[in-house]
């Protein structure tokens, strides 16, 4: 078996992962410096001034939320790419079919996989992606050839030829009970 992390488009997209990732935990502290120095500033010039001054405290606490915000998203992002590079440095990848079940539910049919197999089921996914454009892109996928490696407990991987990125995905259960069993 080769690791899917020894892979050089694996590699890169790992890489640009992490920089995305990173550019938001940047943006984020410095939206939070700015906010602070802003904040002194305001304080300076009121003192001068004998009086506050309008709308700033609103930017200040603008600043400092979103900038807190950013900044877990892209800590989030590095520990996500982190987690990843582990899992695909023990597993391969698996090639197979990727079709579209829902707005972001997604089935991997590996390799071999028989759809007239009753015992043989595709494996549901449901994508971590918040952003539209990120989901659209895997919808785009209907139908396409797409490489998947499972990196944890429920938690997989996906990626194509030509993407520069990779897509988080966790299984998505699926109720075998009919609407007449729900009652």
């Amino acid at each position: 078996m080769h690791p899917a992390a020894d892979d050089p488009h694996t590699r890169a997209a790992l890489e640009g992962y992490r920089a995305g990732a990173l550019r938001w935990l940047a943006g984020g502290v410095i939206a939070v410096v700015v906010a602070v120095l802003l904040g002194a500033v305001a304080i300076s010039v009121a003192e001068d001034r004998g009086r506050p001054l309008p709308l700033v405290g609103m930017v200040v606490v603008v600043l400092v939320v979103s900038g807190l915000a950013a900044a877990v998203a892209g800590l989030g992002g590095l520990l996500r790419a982190l987690r990843w590079q582990r899992g695909l440095s023990a597993v391969g990848w698996q090639r197979g079919l990727l079709r579209i079940a829902g707005p972001a539910i997604v089935a991997f049919e590996p390799e071999g996989y028989d759809e007239w197999d009753p015992d043989d089921e595709p494996v549901r996914l449901r994508l971590v992606s918040t952003s539209v454009w990120r989901t659209r892109q895997v919808q785009d996928l209907d139908g396409g050839e797409v490489r998947a490696a499972p990196v944890g407990s429920g938690q997989w991987v996906l990626t194509a030829e030509g993407l520069p990125t990779l897509y988080g995905a966790r299984t998505a259960g699926r109720s075998r009970r009919t609407p007449r069993d729900r009652g």
